[in-house]
């Protein structure tokens, strides 16, 4: 099961880098949760796939373009991946370097839970790994 998680999660940031909304759609369970990492815009949590995809939409949208940077590997949770990223987008406006760590909850190969953290340490934390 890690090793899926592992998969799905990579197959994640190619397809998001490719700008491949079709494949990253495809990675998520329909009846997927997305959270937001605390003090997001939105308040969230984003349920079903839809609402996910929008989101994601959403802030492919607010770009002119963007890349994801992992800062370190791939990290097996079990049925949970984790990667440490830092998103740099740039264009309409100020463009940015935000860091955040992605913890995925993978079931049958489908992404069933996207949260997001600032703080790695806490994702690290809610994984049970510390």
């Amino acid at each position: 099961m890690s090793q899926e998680s592992l998969e799905v999660l990579r197959a994640f940031y190619k397809a998001w880098d490719a700008g491949d909304m079709d494949a990253l759609r495809e990675l998520h369970d329909p009846s997927v949760i997305m959270h937001h990492p605390s003090g997001w815009p939105e308040p969230g949590p984003e349920v079903g796939r839809d609402a996910v995809m929008r989101q994601f939409h959403r802030l492919r949208d607010a770009w002119d373009a963007d890349s994801v940077e992992p800062i370190g590997d791939f990290i097996d949770a079990g049925d949970r991946a984790l990667l440490r990223l830092a998103w740099h987008t740039t264009g309409r406006g100020l463009g940015g370097r935000m860091e955040v760590t992605h913890v995925a909850t993978v079931r049958d190969g489908r992404i069933v839970r996207n949260e997001y953290f600032w703080d790695h340490h806490e994702a690290l934390k809610a994984v049970g790994l510390i």
